[in-house]
Parts: C-alpha cells; sequence; structure tokens
C-alpha cells in the first residue's frame, strides 16, 4: 500500500506540472470544442491515442477551459508503479485534505492500475463525473464493456493534425489565405514539413530523430511486450517496423508470417492486434458489405504518423505517393470516418471508399502526381469503375497541386469528379 505522505507528494508536483502545462498550451486541440457539450453531463469521458500524442495537455486544456475545483492523477508516474486498487480510497482521501471537495476526477493513463474499472463505477454511481485517458485501446475494450457499459463516451487524440501544426508555429490560416501567394507559400511550405516531421508536439518542438525513435522503443517495450508477457520482443519489433516502412501497402496475414519469420499466423494476427491497440498502426479493409469477403481480402495498414514513418522505417525512401495516402488515412480516421479500400478483379482499385450505414458516401484517391499520363489514367478509370460498382457519385481525387472539376468520360460512364490539393482538403474539407 502506498504510503499517504508520498501520495501528497505525488499529486501537490503533478498539479503544479499540470498548471504549467495549462499556461504553455498555446495550441488548442480541434477535439476541444467537440468535447464542450460533454463536460457537464455524467457520462464518464474517456480519451485515448497513442503514448504522448499530446492527451496530458488535452486534459489540462479541458480543465482551463471548464474547471475549477477538480482531482489529476497521472498514474504514467513511476512513483505510483505500486498503486492498487485498494489505494483508492486513500487517493480521495488526500484529495480532499490538499484541494478541497470536489466530485471532478481526471485520472491519465489509467490503464496501469488494474481493476480501476471498478472503483470508477462505484463513485460514477455517487453522482462523480471522471475524465480519463490511456495510451491502449484495451482500456475500451475488456474493463469499459463490462462494468461500464452505457456509461462512458469515448474520444481519440491523434498527434498534430495539419491545422495544429500551423498553430504550432504560429500561422493562423483562413480560407481566404489561400489566394495571398505570399500566405499560400507559407501554407505550402508549412505543408511540406509536415509530410515530413508529422505531428508528435515533442517532435516539432526539439526536432530530434531520436525523440521518435524513443517513442516507438517505449510502445513497444513497455505498451506491448511489458503488457502482454510477450516473450520474443524481437519478433513483435521486426514486424512493427515492416509495417511502418510499408505503410498503405497491401498484405495479408501470411504474407507477414512469412516475411517476418513467426511461426503462426495466429501469432501474427495476436501481434498485430497488440500493434493496434497501441495505436501504432491501424488497419483499412476492403470493402464490402460481406464480412466473409472483407476477411478473404488482402487489407491494408497505415502508421498513425508520418514522422514516425520517415523515422522508425527501414529506408529513409520519401516515397511520396504512399505518405501522401497515410496522411490522407490518418485524417479520415482522425474525422471518425468508416473507410475502407475497393479493388476488382481487373487491377481496377481505389485508395479510399467512405462509408456510411448501408450506403458509400464518398470515393476518394490519393495521388500525388498526375503528370503522368498513365499514372492519371489509371486512377481516373479506376475512380469511374468503382462509382459504378459501389453506386457512388461523390468523387475526388486528392493531388500535390493540382485543383480542378471536370467531367471525365470512362467506360462509356460520364462522372464529375473534384480535383482537390491535399492540405487544401485537410484544411478546409467542410467547405468545400
Amino acid at each position: 500500500m502506498i504510503s499517504k505522505t508520498i501520495l501528497k507528494e505525488i499529486l501537490l508536483e503533478q498539479r503544479k506540472n499540470l498548471e504549467k502545462s495549462k499556461k504553455e498550451a498555446f495550441v488548442i486541440r480541434e477535439k476541444l470544442s467537440q468535447i464542450r457539450k460533454f463536460v457537464r453531463i455524467k457520462q464518464i469521458i474517456v480519451i485515448t491515442g497513442i503514448r504522448r500524442c499530446g492527451k496530458s495537455v488535452f486534459l489540462s486544456q479541458i480543465i482551463g477551459k471548464f474547471f475549477e475545483k477538480y482531482y489529476y492523477v497521472n498514474f504514467e508516474d513511476e512513483r505510483l508503479s505500486d498503486f492498487t486498487f485498494k489505494d483508492f480510497n486513500l487517493l480521495y482521501e488526500v484529495c480532499i485534505e490538499l484541494f478541497g471537495k470536489s466530485r471532478i476526477f481526471f485520472l491519465d493513463e489509467i490503464q496501469n492500475v488494474e481493476g480501476w474499472e471498478r472503483w470508477v463505477r462505484r463513485m460514477y454511481d455517487n453522482n462523480f463525473k471522471f475524465f480519463i485517458t490511456g495510451s491502449n485501446a484495451r482500456l475500451l475494450s475488456k474493463e469499459l464493456a463490462t462494468l461500464l457499459t452505457g456509461r462512458h463516451l469515448q474520444f481519440s487524440i491523434y498527434p498534430f493534425s495539419f491545422k495544429e501544426s500551423l498553430d504550432f508555429y504560429g500561422i493562423g490560416v483562413k480560407e481566404n489565405d489561400i489566394y495571398l501567394t505570399e500566405k499560400r507559400a507559407i501554407i505550402l511550405k508549412c505543408f511540406s514539413g509536415y509530410l515530413n516531421k508529422g505531428g508528435f508536439p515533442e517532435f516539432l518542438k526539439y526536432k530530434r530523430i531520436e525523440i521518435l525513435q524513443e517513442y516507438f522503443n517505449s510502445i513497444i517495450e513497455r505498451d506491448i511486450v511489458a503488457r502482454y508477457n510477450i516473450g520474443n520482443f524481437k519478433q513483435i519489433k521486426e514486424l512493427a517496423r515492416f509495417l511502418i516502412t510499408n505503410t498503405a501497402n497491401l498484405t495479408t496475414y501470411s504474407k507477414l508470417r512469412r516475411i517476418t519469420e513467426i511461426k503462426s499466423v495466429n501469432t501474427v494476427i495476436k501481434y498485430l492486434f497488440y500493434l493496434e491497440n497501441s495505436y501504432l498502426v491501424f488497419r483499412v479493409p476492403f470493402f464490402s458489405f460481406s464480412l466473409k469477403k472483407q476477411m478473404a481480402n488482402p487489407f491494408k495498414v497505415y502508421v498513425i504518423d508520418s514522422g514516425l514513418r520517415n523515422a522508425i522505417g527501414f529506408t529513409f525512401s520519401k516515397d511520396m505517393g504512399r505518405i501522401y495516402e497515410t496522411v490522407t488515412a490518418i485524417e479520415l480516421k482522425r474525422r471518425g470516418e468508416e473507410v475502407y479500400y475497393w479493388k476488382d478483379s481487373f487491377r481496377h482499385e481505389v485508395d479510399f471508399v467512405i462509408r456510411k450505414g448501408r450506403k458509400v458516401k464518398e470515393i476518394i484517391q490519393s495521388c500525388f502526381s498526375l503528370e503522368n499520363i498513365e499514372t492519371e489514367s489509371r486512377e481516373i478509370r479506376s475512380l469511374i469503375k468503382a462509382s459504378k460498382e459501389l453506386n457512388c457519385n461523390n468523387l475526388t481525387v486528392l493531388t500535390e497541386n493540382y485543383e480542378s472539376e471536370e467531367r471525365v468520360k470512362w467506360f462509356g460512364i460520364k462522372r464529375r469528379i473534384k480535383f482537390i490539393p491535399l492540405w487544401k482538403w485537410i484544411l478546409f474539407r467542410e467547405n468545400l
């Protein structure tokens, strides 16, 4: 059992650091406006995301915007490594002694405490409000599915979006700014940097590649190997590096088994599940209303941040086509879209099919360059074929700098296609 004196020392120090981060957090996360309507209702707010993407700072922004009296505990603190379920009542007692009475708890990286959900459920039933963060999707599965079903709302935080990275550099952007030559040039330069560096806040601040490499090692060692008691550290790290290097490529479990020399497909499936749970990568399946067909086809895997790909991959090759596609996939995931890819037996393939309910609402191709006639024809031909097969006329091609809206005819089918620069689509998609 943790001592009361040590607990007081930790909580006071953490409160001081939190107040400091509130003053330094000048990049207001886009998710803050979405969460506003939920801060006063009873439901537990669960915030998840990859390690070091800014969840703690986001909590400080919620506190600074909406609360004066609260309790904050960060369970990532190594001094709380011996904290157990039985210590929660002592924690509450210490919080009252130090900060007075409150019914608002902010619990950071709570998944480090086994059985936490039982205490939270009891306090919730006594009208306490909780904001909880975690770096592992396991937080949203076993624990929340048992005692907290229907009592929580989930929000995901990612590394900075392009707009947030512009805010980081003090560059405010309005839609009319894109018509100003100087401002447009600044935006394009920043977007080139964003494709290369990604959006992890600390990396953007210090610009040392070792930071991203340490994030990767920490995720593998602490969020996966230690948590799931994996004996073969080398195999899962090799699998992770391969997937990050080959972001946006089609693959199968059997192919991954052969490449990494993992002994069984079941182990590959398990390892990939762990990597996804840590938010390091995410899968995009083949589009079909039939789950059986989805599972029978290859899937794509994307890294959660383009900067990680450039820091961790086996090669530093820029391969802008795959980086463009990866940034598009990340943005779609950030917006909560239900995303798939599509292909047919004639090698027609589209990067993204956006599904809403029983309908396809948009089909997107991400194409860094359309200067090559053969490339352009292949991309457009596939887009139109998918439009016919999936009964969707909302067609978009994301480009480096080409912008237009054109009526195109292929296979005897006419379709209107929007060509939009990727940076503009990210910044102003709602208005396009």
